[in-house]
């Protein structure tokens, strides 16, 4: 191929000197390599006092006052959408959680109203009261037994699944709807360093 541009202007000690990585340094040059600077130092140094004298090169000082605290990055978050699946199955595992509490506390509470003996004695009180010369009245231990109380309460705990399910899905979509006219609920996080 040949060069059709014309002759080229040689600029001096670009073209014919070495490479910088192959300069091989100057006797005089001892220490590190210092770039060079944009601006030339002032006679009296830099403004900190860093410089030495004759207009050489400054050095530059550490910072004083530093912060030595960690710093706190905060972030604020809108939360513009709810997803109404996630919520129904967070809500749905949430609500048996409470389902399963809920039975367990009852069978608890009656151990130990039973073993304390509130049942007998409130039930004699009310068989005394209810009955007659015929029948001995109302036998609230009968009624009030451990597994009439559990089923009861596992009934209880079934509703309570299926209302709080549905309750927090239609939450879900109601949130949506008015996050999209006021912009949703604004939260502010931080994160530690």
């Amino acid at each position: 191929m040949t060069d059709t541009r014309g002759p080229q202007p040689q600029y001096e000690g670009y073209a014919t000197g070495p490479l910088p990585g192959e300069r091989e340094p100057s006797q005089g040059q001892a220490g590190p390599y210092h770039p060079p600077q944009a601006y030339a130092a002032p006679a009296g140094g830099t403004q900190g006092g860093g410089g030495t004298m004759g207009g050489a090169q400054a050095t530059r000082r550490p910072r004083t006052g530093a912060r030595t605290t960690p710093r706190t990055r905060k972030a604020r978050l809108r939360v513009a959408k709810a997803d109404p699946w996630s919520v129904m199955k967070v809500s749905f595992l949430l609500s048996i959680a409470l389902g399963i509490c809920t039975v367990v506390a009852a069978a608890v509470l009656w151990m130990v109203m039973d073993a304390m003996g509130v049942f007998s004695t409130v039930g004699g009180t009310i068989s005394e009261a209810t009955g007659s010369n015929e029948s001995n009245g109302f036998d609230l231990q009968s009624f009030l037994s451990l597994p009439r109380v559990l089923v009861f309460t596992s009934v209880i705990a079934v509703i309570d699944v299926v209302l709080a399910t549905a309750l927090a899905t239609l939450g879900s979509f109601i949130y949506n709807l008015s996050a999209g006219f006021v912009g949703g609920v604004e939260l502010t996080l931080a994160e530690d360093e």
